[in-house]
């Protein structure tokens, strides 16, 4: 009788309990496991893309040197039509980060879209996923999910976070903070992406 397939270890390119559970759960049928990059204290990097694709290979390049082991990455963050795209790349940091930089980010977005008619305020989320096999992987997995809504005129909702409660669908009535979260986790940008992982994987691609 053959001995079970060792499971693969993977580094995730976050500190996010909350992407660690979520990705956690779609690699379980491949038989891997993923941990922590600061449980091999992998040093923080500067995210200095120019997109959300350069920025997660930027991540995911240096946990997979640092550990010389697979590493995966995320980069995602919301898109407004209005402000030209913006905040982009930079929607963690909209409104300069710190402790309370989910509020601070929404009540930024609200104010730079003050008296903005509902017709203009369209917008959605972006999230990239990248996977690299070894540091060195000259084709890495990258793959990519949207999610289309609207910007409220103020926050509904208590679930989720970022800018869920600012974040509205009109297919479904709600925001996004008040989605079933596990219809926000089926239907999402980062749910789109990581289903495409998942089949990309599946299918040997990884």
């Amino acid at each position: 009788m053959s001995a079970p397939a060792r499971r693969q270890i993977v580094v995730l390119a976050s500190g996010n309990a909350g992407k660690l559970r979520e990705f956690s759960r779609i690699l379980e049928p491949l038989n891997m496991t993923l941990k922590f990059q600061s449980e091999f204290d992998v040093p923080e990097v500067a995210e200095d893309g120019l997109s959300f694709v350069e920025n997660a290979i930027i991540k995911a390049r240096a946990a997979a040197k640092h550990t010389g082991l697979p590493a995966l990455a995320d980069d995602s963050g919301l898109e407004v039509d209005y402000l030209n795209g913006a905040p982009g790349i930079y929607s963690a940091r909209f409104a300069g980060g710190g402790e309370d930089a989910d509020s601070n980010n929404n009540m930024k977005l609200l104010a730079e879209l003050k008296g903005i008619p509902s017709d203009q305020r369209s917008a959605r989320f972006q999230c990239v996923l990248v996977f690299m096999r070894h540091w060195q992987d000259p084709t890495p997995l990258i793959c990519q999910g949207s999610w289309e809504g609207q910007i409220l005129t103020g926050p509904q909702g208590e679930s989720g976070f970022g800018y869920d409660p600012l974040f509205y669908l009109p297919d479904y009535g709600c925001s996004s903070a008040e989605l079933d979260p596990r219809e926000k986790n089926r239907i999402s940008h980062r749910g789109q992406a990581s289903q495409k992982l998942l089949d990309a994987l599946a299918s040997g691609a990884g």
